[in-house]
């Protein structure tokens, strides 16, 4: 990566703005003016061949009780789409986004029942997140990856079900920890505690 592609200022440059910014300005997708670090560089959002999967979930505004049930478990921090955009945010910075991504991914394909269509994204989640050739390529053992590359050839909506439990498992382990003793996650608490007091 080349070093033209971060950019620690805090201004906002034309062609480096995130598309398709929650509207909730409380939420750490979006380019807040509180959430900006200057001397946090940012890595450039790698491009994907999903549009399906958005920016930022739509959400309302966590409460102070919802970002407390995120440290009891993984588990509630990833059902909640509050939760998951904070954490997306928090991977975002550790430059593993693609993680939160592809579990997503397999989220939608899951949903989907229209064959053609679930080949075509299956295709496409292989392309953005297993092919070695990818950018944004997880990070999965051998075996699941054989299990993959042979599922491919009639694709289904569970063809990624394996990866899906392996990077799930890789977030609660390694990033949910570290998410939890960040500044990030303890000035949101923080903030939200103060606000629920005083009104």
């Amino acid at each position: 990566m080349s070093r033209n592609e971060t950019s620690p200022s805090r201004a906002p440059q034309a062609g480096n703005q995130r598309p398709n910014t929650c509207c909730f300005c409380w939420c750490c997708c979006c380019s807040c003016s509180w959430n900006e670090d200057e001397n946090r560089p940012r890595k450039k959002p790698q491009e994907t061949k999903l549009e399906t999967i958005p920016n930022c979930e739509a959400c309302t505004k966590p409460t102070a009780e919802e970002m407390r049930l995120w440290a009891q478990s993984f588990d509630k921090l990833m059902k909640n789409p509050a939760g998951r955009n904070v954490f997306r945010e928090f991977l975002r910075t550790e430059y593993s986004e693609e993680n939160m991504l592809f579990w997503l991914a397999c989220e939608d394909l899951k949903k989907e029942v229209n064959k053609s269509v679930t080949e075509e994204k299956a295709r496409m989640i292989y392309e953005d997140y297993i092919s070695i050739l990818s950018p944004k390529e997880v990070s999965l053992d051998s075996r699941v990856r054989e299990v993959i590359n042979r599922k491919m050839q009639d694709p289904t909506s569970h063809t990624f079900d394996d990866a899906q439990l392996q990077i799930y498992t890789l977030m609660h382990r390694d990033s949910y920890p570290r998410f939890l003793n960040s500044t990030l996650y303890k000035s949101m608490v923080q903030s939200t505690s103060r606000s629920s007091s005083e009104s």
